[in-house]
């Protein structure tokens, strides 16, 4: 407000004053409470699926990551077409911004909003407005890594083994 305030009026900064003062006040502590007990939720969710894929599927620890965040993906998309992934963001805020269930639950609301355009023009366009710059920054980032990898890792350069 400093530097605003010298190129109001004076009754643009007495207005100023009453609106920030009927404001309401965000109640930051309990959205962080919220916020990490469904992120930790999510977490612990995920945690789950991967030792179920471990006990019961046979995986390695390795091994059980990629379908782990395949059902993931796969249930955020189901509750957001429901509706009910919609529902735990309000409530939980960032806390429902995890990663790959948040990427999720944003791709298909956006693939939701706009299946009446069509499924080229509609759903793909819709979806990619609002991943493609995550795509972009993902890919662009993984090439400049992997020059600098083929730069500074011995051996690498060639990308074949021993």
């Amino acid at each position: 407000m400093g530097n605003n305030n010298k190129k109001m009026t004076p009754v643009q900064q007495k207005y100023q004053k009453l609106a920030q003062s009927k404001e309401p006040k965000r109640p930051v502590w309990s959205n962080c409470i919220r916020a990490f007990l469904i992120g930790g939720t999510i977490c612990l969710i995920g945690e789950a699926i991967r030792q179920a894929f471990m006990k019961y599927g046979g995986f390695t620890d390795k091994e059980a990551g990629n379908p782990t965040v395949a059902v993931l993906i796969l249930l955020s998309v189901i509750l957001t077409s429901l509706g009910v992934y919609d529902k735990i963001a309000q409530w939980a805020g960032a806390g429902s911004a995890v990663p790959v269930t948040g990427f999720a639950n944003s791709m298909a609301s956006s693939a939701i909003e706009h299946r009446s355009e069509g499924l080229v023009l509609g759903v793909g366009a819709g979806m990619f407005k609002l991943a493609g710059s995550v795509v972009v920054f993902g890919t662009v980032a993984a090439f400049i890594i992997g020059i600098i990898y083929a730069i500074f890792v011995p051996g690498y350069a060639g990308g074949g083994g021993s």
